[in-house]
């Protein structure tokens, strides 16, 4: 199996009772994220790699309770294989970016079929079967079992090519996920974490790295789902939320793929048209429940927040804090935006006494906690905000 897939994935015939950190390490796939209770590890391959006889782009490794949960390996696919659109991008740019959206469309088949051939020369024929739960977030699948392990391809078109490999238990559940309301309650509960200095953030919400694609939509749902219980990939969620090739997703279309899986697994999506403030977000967070919100980003007021959270970095005195946060308040209105830089963030805290917001990014180790003012917050913002809730 190893010879095939062309990586070290097993050290034996059985990969579920593995260390998923070992198991990492011997793949060479980086840390993503790490919670009390899960993990993740994600590669954004390069083309002098191979598996299975194709040329990967993201290569996921998920754990669970220390142990490998399940891999993901996207190949050929419309995200990482399309170069981002600019805002106005010159002609030449826009050819560029045409030639290179139908190579990885001729690219799908191609991988499919490859990867496909390599599978069959050493496990036979497969089945198909389906996997996903939610009309829009289900796949149809080829599927090979091996010594316990379900190996599912899935191709749909014009879309991506992933391989992924999972106990053959959850397989045979088609990935369908429920947890009771009891359970979920008092994990979200046991989540917020209120510091002497009034700030409450709420912890353990998995990393996802969206990579160098426009997933940011895409990729903050997966977290959110994920940190709700309920089973996500942000490359599905980009096919249920028909988001442009290179990246784009409209906040509508996303919350329309995801919503009967939300609903399957036994929660609700819910929208609120308020103001930014701590007064409203609190409601969110003081029950466990991160916020999606959709702002403008302007790179120079970006690279500002996150000087001034190091310099926030072990704040225990929220008045004199507050007194240095005037200026900022005075010129919230002045931030620069441009409505074609769009993005998608998720609120994880405020602190009431400095009249601030938390806030997190899809960008791996460097998106993780970040602080702006509630006015800065309502400046940038693109109107309300989006929850799961139960």
């Amino acid at each position: 199996m190893n010879a095939v897939f062309g990586i070290p994935l097993w050290s034996d015939d059985a990969l579920w009772d593995d260390s998923a950190g070992d198991v990492a390490k011997r793949l060479g796939w980086p840390e993503e994220s790490q919670t009390s209770t899960d993990s993740s590890y994600r590669k954004y391959a390069t083309a002098a790699d191979s598996v299975l006889g194709a040329r990967p782009y993201s290569l996921a490794l998920y754990g669970e309770a220390g142990h490998v949960g399940a891999i993901s390996m996207m190949f050929a696919n419309k995200g990482d294989a399309v170069d981002v659109p600019e805002p106005g991008e010159a002609p030449a740019k826009s050819r560029d970016r045409s030639r290179s959206i139908k190579a990885y469309q001729e690219a799908i088949t191609a991988d499919r079929d490859r990867i496909a051939a390599a599978l069959v020369s050493v496990l036979g024929e497969p089945v198909s079967d389906r996997f996903g739960q939610g009309s829009q977030t289900r796949e149809s699948v080829k599927r090979w079992d091996w010594s316990g392990h379900a190996i599912l391809l899935a191709a749909p078109r014009d879309e991506y090519v992933a391989l992924r490999v999972l106990p053959a238990a959850v397989a045979d559940l088609q990935g369908k996920s429920r947890t009771p309301d009891a359970e979920l309650r008092e994990r979200l509960l046991s989540r917020i974490e209120k510091r002497p200095n009034g700030d409450v953030v709420l912890k353990d919400i998995p990393m996802v790295d969206q990579g160098p694609k426009g997933y940011c939509v895409p990729a903050t749902w997966e977290r959110v789902m994920r940190y709700m219980g309920i089973p996500a990939d942000m490359y599905i969620l980009a096919m249920a939320g028909n988001t442009d090739a290179g990246g784009g997703t409209r906040i509508g279309a996303i919350a329309a793929g995801a919503k009967e899986a939300i609903t399957r697994g036994g929660r609700q999506l819910a929208f609120e048209n308020g103001r930014v403030t701590t007064l409203n977000i609190k409601k969110c967070i003081n029950r466990g429940l991160p916020v999606m919100w959709a702002v403008t980003v302007n790179r120079d007021f970006d690279n500002s927040l996150t000087q001034r959270t190091r310099e926030r970095a072990g704040m225990s005195d929220p008045e004199t804090w507050k007194d240095s946060l005037f200026a900022a308040r005075k010129d919230a209105k002045k931030i620069p935006l441009n409505l074609q830089n769009g993005h998608v963030r998720m609120i994880i805290g405020y602190n009431e006494q400095t009249g601030e917001i938390a806030f997190s990014d899809s960008w791996g180790a460097v998106g993780g906690e970040r602080w702006m003012t509630q006015e800065e917050a309502q400046a940038i913002s693109q109107g309300g905000y989006q929850y799961i809730n139960f």
